[in-house]
């Protein structure tokens, strides 16, 4: 929001200039006037001399300033409000600008509005009215409020319906009386097959749930977002009908997104305008194009309001005041600063603790509570001087949430395997969702997105975490690990967390010394492994299919805890057309793998806890065997395990042969067994019983010959 500081002027009786003090109630300058604003939670982004380039001559001294405003202060979205602000700041008084004297009634009105029953709710008040015109140019100062504020300047009654909605906030419209189908107006939802051209030259297709003002044939404006080409104003145009409308905003966001269209309009009406503004911007319409000699007013103004909406009342007790803001405000200082800032605050009758019945003002649609109204005495009476105090804990704090430790607990075991935690959207295209997830039934599309890079909730990390692989790629890096935890999104199985991971590039750091590999499935299954481990677990993986996964180098990760064994996800290679679609660049292989984060339990997770260095030594024995090259190396290892007996500490795959000598479809596999007693040594002949009992089971349950 820009304002021209001598708008501002013309509206608080305050004098407002640089360099000298102009009163003790004034800000020395527009400088600290921009401070002040800052202090009350409006972010001003820019200080510009206006006119441009007039910093350095003799004119009187102006500027422009260039406001953030929060969506929940719409009424600051004009002159008047940031000047009641100002007001309240500085104990100046407002002046509201003069509006067009009131006429009296007619036994006819000039011209008919109707407000279909049905969109009461998404049109409560319209006001509409006549004036004779003779379009023309704009005089210069009028110009310059626009030029100012950003808005390119038209004609004097286009250009009087924008001075309109900068200086009050509440949006105008006029129609060209001779362009529409006789002097009526309704305001309707559209009908099927409508279709509207708007002033910025666009078709658009109206739906049954829009709003429209209409004459008796066709709409004539988008309600709340922009007037139609068909009843525009122009040169010829000799009398306008004026429109000054509430609008729910619920129903204009929603329109306007459908047709794409954004105004300044829309934009005001959407964050919610005031129900009592119409009647003062149409009276003030009227006045400025008698002032400036545009037109004259043809008969009364038409209001229709059917169902009046009363403003709120909200009781404000004194004591609340300082329990929330651990400071005792003056109680002088209340009631003058909310009547200041629109609000009529009335006190009740108490024997010691003073308290208001607070009317809010409809324009201050961000009021509803007693938390509310507190606020406002805390912005004024000034957040700097408020004490930096805890509050007084009442009740000890509720546990952690297992969830939290378990993602604590994943954060530091992934970093520590060298892994970086990457946040991605949580909307992604839908052409990314079904390249994971086939199954478009289960996709959870949004109805209204904003873009069709966001039109579904993801199915699964994996695109996301691509996508941030692909960017840290464009920047010159080549050797990546990144991690990502967050929700899943599927028809069938509601919201659920998840883990994914990603890495290409180097297994290990380029060293002179080391010649260096690119990373591998084995690699990123080490992870896992270690994950698992720290969870109190034992990772396995068996071959699997899945269609975005290089084939034969996918696996189903399972985690075993004790008994138990649950399904973990999946680990592979991505696949390299998948991965260029997505944009990826580069010879290097990239390895993912997505788990259920359900599946790891926090109660059960190692702890580092320190173990006694083994007083006895260890016994290893080498065991070739000749096995089948299908059988999975996990399958081998539970063989091994479930017959050595409790002595055996390790298991190592020492080397693996398939070649002359070996029988067709399988492989010679050599293990390294290493076995350990806590309490003694281990004599030969256990060990070798051991070993025999091995490999007895590998015989028996996989056929495997001993070389």
């Amino acid at each position: 929001m820009r304002i021209q500081v001598s708008w501002l002027r013309e509206l608080v009786t305050l004098s407002i200039g640089p360099g000298d003090k102009l009163g003790s109630a004034g800000p020395a300058s527009i400088e600290e006037l921009a401070s002040a604003l800052t202090m009350r939670g409006f972010e001003v982004s820019a200080i510009e001399p206006w006119p441009p380039g007039s910093g350095d001559t003799d004119a009187p001294p102006d500027a422009v300033l260039d406001l953030e405003i929060t969506t929940n202060r719409p009424d600051c979205l004009s002159v008047l409000g940031i000047a009641r602000e100002v007001g309240t700041i500085y104990g100046a008084d407002l002046q509201m600008p003069e509006l067009a004297p009131a006429e009296a009634p007619q036994a006819t009105d000039p011209i008919a509005v109707t407000i279909d029953d049905t969109d009461a709710d998404l049109c409560p008040r319209y006001v509409g009215a006549l004036a004779d015109v003779e379009v023309g140019p704009s005089p210069r100062w009028l110009v310059a409020r626009l030029e100012a504020a950003d808005v390119r300047p038209i004609n004097n009654v286009v250009d009087v319906t924008n001075f309109v909605m900068l200086e009050l906030g509440h949006p105008m419209h006029a129609f060209d009386l001779d362009r529409l189908a006789g002097p009526e107006i309704r305001v309707r939802r559209a009908r099927a097959g409508e279709r509207i051209r708007t002033l910025d030259g666009g078709e658009h297709q109206l739906e049954p749930d829009m709003l429209v003002i209409a004459d008796a044939r066709r709409p004539q404006a988008v309600a709340g977002v922009m007037g139609g080409a068909d009843s525009e104003v122009g040169e010829a145009t000799r009398t306008i009908v004026l429109e000054a409308a509430y609008f729910d905003p619920i129903s204009v966001r929603r329109t306007s997104k459908q047709i794409g269209l954004a105004t300044d309009a829309s934009y005001r009406f959407e964050r919610g305008a005031d129900v009592a503004g119409p009647p003062t911007a149409m009276a003030r319409a009227r006045q400025l194009l008698i002032a400036i000699g545009a037109g004259q007013p043809r008969g009364p103004i038409v209001d229709r309001y059917p169902t009046h909406i009363a403003p709120r009342v909200v009781r404000l007790r004194h004591h609340r005041i300082g329990h929330l803001l651990g400071e005792t405000v003056d109680k002088a200082f209340v009631a003058p600063t909310l009547a200041r800032l629109g609000f009529d605050p009335k006190p009740e009758p108490t024997n010691d603790d003073p308290a208001w019945r607070v009317t809010v003002p409809t324009f201050r649609v961000d009021v509803a509570r007693e938390e509310d109204l507190i606020e406002e005495i805390a912005r004024h009476h000034g957040y700097d001087r408020l004490p930096t105090t805890f509050p007084a804990l009442t009740a000890p704090p509720p546990p952690t949430k297992p969830w939290f430790v378990r993602d604590r607990l994943v954060r530091q075991l992934l970093t520590g395997c060298g892994f970086s935690e990457a946040i991605t959207y949580g909307f992604i295209e839908r052409e990314a969702a079904l390249a994971v997830h086939a199954n478009e039934q289960d996709i959870v599309a949004l109805r209204n997105p904003l873009s069709e890079k966001g039109a579904v909730l993801r199915p699964s990390l994996l695109p996301g975490l691509v996508d941030s692989l692909i960017h840290n790629r464009r920047r010159e890096r080549q050797d990546i690990r990144l991690f990502e935890m967050g929700s899943r999104f599927r028809q069938d199985d509601g919201e659920t967390p998840g883990l994914a991971l990603a890495l290409t590039g180097a297994a290990v750091s380029l060293h002179w010394s080391d010649p260096g590999r690119k990373a591998d499935l084995f690699d990123l299954t080490g992870v896992l492994t270690r994950l698992c481990e720290g969870f109190g677990g034992v990772a396995t993986f068996e071959p699997d299919t899945v269609r975005y996964l290089v084939p034969g180098r996918t696996a189903r990760a399972h985690l075993r805890v004790g008994d138990e064994t649950t399904v973990l996800g999946t680990v592979g290679q991505l696949d390299p057309m998948l991965a260029g679609e997505r944009g990826l660049t580069g010879s290097d292989d990239v390895y993912v793998a997505e788990l259920d984060l359900l599946a790891l339990d926090a109660g059960t997770f190692d702890h580092l806890q320190a173990t006694p260095v083994p007083r006895h030594p260890s016994i290893t024995r080498d065991l070739s065997i000749e096995i089948g090259d299908a059988l999975p190396a996990a399958q081998v290892r539970d063989t091994i395990r479930a017959a050595a007996g409790p002595a055996l500490v390790n298991i190592k795959e020492v080397d693996r042969y398939q070649g002359t000598g070996i029988a067709a479809g399988a492989v010679s596999l050599s293990v390294r067994l290493t076995f350990r007693a806590p309490d003694r040594t281990l004599t030969d002949a256990e060990v070798q019983a051991a070993t025999d009992e091995v490999a007895g089971a590998l015989k028996q349950a996989h056929q495997a010959k001993l070389r």
